[in-house]
């Protein structure tokens, strides 16, 4: 089982572009990071900036779903 992580929003930042930018999760684990940090659904959909975000570990099955990347021309 991997640690949690903690993330910090940057300007701009929504929930799931975090995740995915810096944690490489993908929309599927937002409602899990929601509930591990109570008050943050009462934001607005763009995160104040500097937005501490615990991200709750995962075993090794869910982050082996990350797909990756393709690229159709070099």
């Amino acid at each position: 089982m991997a640690a949690a992580m903690r993330l910090i929003a940057k300007q701009g930042d929504t929930i799931d572009l975090l995740l995915f930018r810096d944690a490489g999760l993908g929309p599927a684990h937002v409602s899990r990071v929601l509930e591990a940090n109570p008050g943050l659904s009462r934001h607005d959909p763009i995160l104040p900036l500097g937005t501490l975000i615990t991200v709750p570990a995962t075993d090794n099955a869910a982050a082996a779903r990350t797909l990756p990347l393709i690229q159709l021309w070099d």
